[in-house]
């Protein structure tokens, strides 16, 4: 019995490694990679602008895993600020339904775990 996969990856490095599987012409094969994982998990979307290609890319992997397999989003940004990662609205919109249609959208506040962790090391510390 195969384990469950995971592919942990940050949004820039997944955008970057897209593109350069297209500029060497791998990437059907790039895309067929991350689909073929049980959950993919993409870290800090939302803090890097993504050119219109990079962001087609990323809609690419986004729509070969709807439906099939699970993925989670970790973002400080609510979906509205959204518009400055991705600039063209329509492609916005489209990686929106495409992440939140029978999707769980869980929200855990805006506090930053690291922050909270340094302040209590300091504590602590201080004590």
């Amino acid at each position: 019995m195969a384990g469950f996969r995971v592919r942990y990856v940050l949004a820039t490095k997944l955008v970057n490694e897209l593109v350069e599987a297209a500029d060497d012409k791998i990437l059907t094969k790039t895309i067929a990679r991350y689909g073929r994982v049980d959950l993919l998990c993409i870290d800090e979307l939302g803090y890097m602008e993504f050119d219109r290609r990079g962001a087609e890319l990323l809609f690419q992997v986004l729509t070969e895993r709807e439906e099939k397999a699970s993925v989670a989003i970790a973002s400080n940004e609510a979906f509205s600020g959204w518009t400055k990662t991705f600039t063209d609205p329509r492609l916005c919109a489209a990686i929106v339904d495409r992440l939140t249609f029978g999707g769980n959208i869980i929200e855990t506040g805006s506090d930053s775990y690291r922050l909270a962790r340094t302040r209590n090391q300091l504590a602590n510390t201080n004590q």
